[in-house]
C-alpha cells in the first residue's frame, strides 16, 4: 500500500472516530441544561386565574394538549378533552418524526413535581432528562417571567384529570441525534410594566409565539430578513397548505395600515366559536392559528402586541394564505 493511501485510510479512519465520539456525547451528554429547581408553587386563587388566562389565550397550551375539532375553523378544542394531549404532529405535518402532545391533566403530569414541570416548559427537557422536540415553544416560554410559569403550573394542577395514554414520540435520523442539541438553559426575564405597551407587547407576543408562526422556516431554520413576514407553511394530512400572513408593519404586505381597533376586532370577531365557519371538509381552507383561543386575549394585551409589531422592520412579502391539494 503506498504512503498517500495509508495516510488518506487513516485520516478516514480518524474522521469515523471523531463521527462516533461526538454521536456518543450528543446522545450520552446532551441536553445539558440546570437541574429541575426544588419548588412548590403556590396555588393561589390569583396564580391559578393568571395561569388560566395564559395556558387558554396568550401561550395557549390548551390549544395542542387537547382534540381540535377540525370541521370548524381554526379546529377549536373539542370540550371534555382540554388538556388530555395525544395530539400527533409527525411527518404528514412536514415534522421529522412523530410527536404526541403531553397529558397535562392531572393524571398525566402527577409524577412531575414543579420543578420538573418548570423545567420542561422553560428549556424542553423533561422530567428524565430527556429532549423534546419544541412542537412547544420552550425557547419562548424560557424568556418569560419565572412568575407566569408558575401561573400556568398552578392552574394545569387544577384541571380535570383525564386518563390517556399517550405514545412515545420518536424522532426520524439525524433528528434522533440533533433533538439533543436543542433544549437550551432558560433565560427568563421580568414582565415589563404595562404602561410601557411596546416593550410589554413584546413580551407578550414572545409568550404568544408570534415570530415562530409568522416566520417562513426551511431546512430547519428561520429565514433571515423576513421577521414577522409571514409565508411560514402548514401542510395539512390532505396535501393542502396554509401559509401564515404578513404581520410586519409593511404597508402593502403586511399590516402597516391597519389601526389597532381593526386589529383587536378580527380577533374579537372569532371569540364565539358558536359564530365560526363549521361544516369544513378535509382539503377546504381552514386555518392552524387557534382563533378562538387567542381571541379571549385581554383587548389591552392585544393592543400592546399591535404596538409591539408596529415598530418592527416592514418586510415586503405578498403571501398567498392557501393552496390546495395538488
Amino acid at each position: 500500500m503506498s504512503v498517500l493511501k495509508k495516510v488518506l485510510l487513516g485520516l478516514a479512519l480518524l474522521l469515523i472516530v471523531v463521527v462516533l465520539l461526538a454521536m456518543l456525547y450528543v446522545k450520552t451528554v446532551l441536553p445539558d441544561v440546570d437541574y429541575a429547581p426544588i419548588m412548590k408553587v403556590d396555588a393561589s386563587p390569583e396564580r391559578i386565574e393568571r395561569g388560566k388566562y395564559l395556558a387558554n389565550h396568550v401561550a395557549v397550551c390548551i390549544d395542542c394538549h387537547s382534540k381540535r375539532d377540525w370541521s370548524k375553523f381554526s379546529g377549536p378544542p373539542i370540550a371534555g378533552t382540554f388538556g388530555m394531549g395525544g395530539e400527533l404532529f409527525d411527518q404528514k405535518f412536514g415534522f421529522p418524526g412523530a410527536y404526541y402532545s403531553k397529558n397535562i391533566t392531572p393524571a398525566g403530569i402527577s409524577d412531575y413535581t414543579d420543578g420538573e414541570l418548570f423545567r420542561a416548559i422553560t428549556t424542553g427537557v423533561n422530567k428524565d432528562g430527556e429532549a423534546m422536540f419544541p412542537v412547544m415553544p420552550f425557547h419562548n416560554y424560557g424568556k418569560m417571567d419565572p412568575e407566569d410559569i408558575k401561573a400556568v403550573i398552578a392552574y394545569v394542577r387544577t384541571l380535570a384529570p383525564i386518563e390517556n395514554v399517550v405514545p412515545q414520540s420518536s424522532s426520524d435520523f439525524p433528528m434522533n441525534f440533533i433533538i439533543n442539541t436543542i433544549p437550551k438553559k432558560a433565560m427568563p426575564s421580568k414582565m415589563p410594566d404595562p404602561k410601557n405597551t411596546v416593550a410589554y407587547g413584546n413580551y407578550m407576543a414572545t409568550a404568544a409565539s408570534c415570530f415562530d408562526c409568522h416566520t417562513p422556516f426551511e431546512k430547519g431554520n428561520f429565514v433571515p430578513g423576513f421577521e414577522f413576514a409571514g409565508g411560514r407553511e402548514f401542510p395539512f394530512p390532505d396535501g393542502s397548505v396554509v401559509r401564515s400572513g404578513n404581520i410586519s408593519p409593511h404597508t402593502t404586505t403586511g399590516i402597516g395600515l391597519w389601526s389597532k381597533e381593526s386589529f383587536i376586532a378580527m380577533f374579537k370577531a372569532r371569540e364565539d366559536g358558536s359564530k365560526l365557519q363549521t361544516g369544513i371538509k378535509p382539503g377546504e381552507f381552514n386555518s392552524v392559528m387557534p382563533w378562538t383561543m387567542y381571541a379571549g386575549m385581554k383587548n389591552e394585551d392585544l393592543a400592546a402586541i399591535y404596538d409591539y409589531l408596529k415598530t418592527l422592520r416592514p418586510v415586503e412579502n405578498k403571501i398567498e394564505k392557501f393552496e390546495k391539494a395538488k
